[in-house]
């Protein structure tokens, strides 16, 4: 179950053109909880508008720190983060949650675009004390613009910087072909670029998370199904132009619930029987293959009726 606390913004400083630290700390007596490399958190922002960010700071110091880029074409999360908090604000935050885990192996890559870097930062901390022989691809628009760049900098040939303006796009064949063969791939970025290493790694090398929401296609399971409610009960109906989520919700369940786009995962929920189509963006192959989660906002069945632990 996500869990949720009252968090207080204790310190803030910008890392790079463009990007605001906030550091948070516990706005109660209980210690935030603990999270492993790769997790995020929600921040609900006001009252309609949570934004999910990537921890990027260490698991083990008391505080949280997350990098917030600003976005002129945003929906206002960003404006809020970057000219409305200040130090002494208390926020209430959700999770942590991760579905972009770092599995250990004797080598890894690591490719950012952009605020990407974000979730990488604690996964190269943990590969470097694990002894990994890590790399890492770090792309973004300007030198200016490319956060924590000179404590990266500080480990030497295993960090390569590639600003665009100077570089043009990152050379994920070069990286690629000088990493160790077993390495595991972890990227995050703008879709292009998570697109570009899909195409170059097999599924069980490649780890990606992703901003927004990628393309799932046309439907192929059933217009309608209907959902079975283990714990109430009841049966609802979902139709062509409805999602689970909003359907259970019409039936009067509540669900823990943020993006409605499929890239966050706050309403995952347990499967018991039938087979979901998993049309988010944040479950991986082997985890759609077993079928005993679905991501409520986006999902939807293969089957005429699907069961849930709801």
């Amino acid at each position: 179950m996500t869990t949720e606390q009252k968090v207080q913004v204790r310190a803030i400083r910008s890392p790079a053109e463009g990007v605001r630290e906030l550091v948070l700390g516990p706005a109660t007596d209980a210690p935030l909880p603990y999270w492993t490399p790769g997790a995020h958190v929600d921040l609900v922002l006001a009252p309609d508008l949570v934004r999910q960010y990537s921890l990027c700071g260490d698991p083990d110091d008391p505080s949280w720190r997350v990098a917030v880029l600003r976005e002129p074409a945003g929906r206002g999360g960003s404006a809020l983060v970057h000219d409305v908090l200040g130090v002494g604000d208390v926020l209430t935050a959700r999770g942590p949650r991760n579905h972009f885990t770092l599995d250990p192996a004797a080598a890894h890559l690591f490719v950012a675009g952009g605020i990407g870097i974000t979730p990488l930062l604690p996964m190269i901390a943990a590969a470097d004390a694990a002894g990994s022989d890590w790399r890492l691809l770090y792309g973004a628009r300007s030198r200016t613009s490319m956060a924590y760049a000179d404590e990266l900098a500080a480990h030497g040939w295993r960090v390569q910087l590639r600003p665009h303006d100077e570089h043009g796009l990152l050379d994920l064949d070069a990286a690629l072909a000088a990493a160790p063969p077993e390495a595991l791939v972890y990227c995050c970025g703008p879709e292009p670029l998570l697109a570009a290493l899909e195409q170059r790694c097999d599924s069980a090398r490649l780890h990606v998370e992703r901003f927004t929401p990628r393309d799932a296609g046309t439907v192929a399971g059933p217009d309608e199904f209907d959902v079975r409610l283990r714990r109430t009960g009841a049966t609802v109906r979902v139709t062509a132009d409805a999602t689970v989520l909003a359907a259970v919700e019409s039936a009067g369940v509540s669900v823990l619930q943020s993006c409605r786009e499929g890239t966050c995962g706050t309403c995952e929920t347990t499967v018991l029987a039938g087979r979901p189509e998993h049309r988010d963006s944040v479950l991986d192959g082997a985890e759609r293959a077993e079928g005993a989660t679905m991501m409520l906002c986006v999902s939807r069945s293969l089957d005429p009726v699907l069961e849930l632990d709801l």
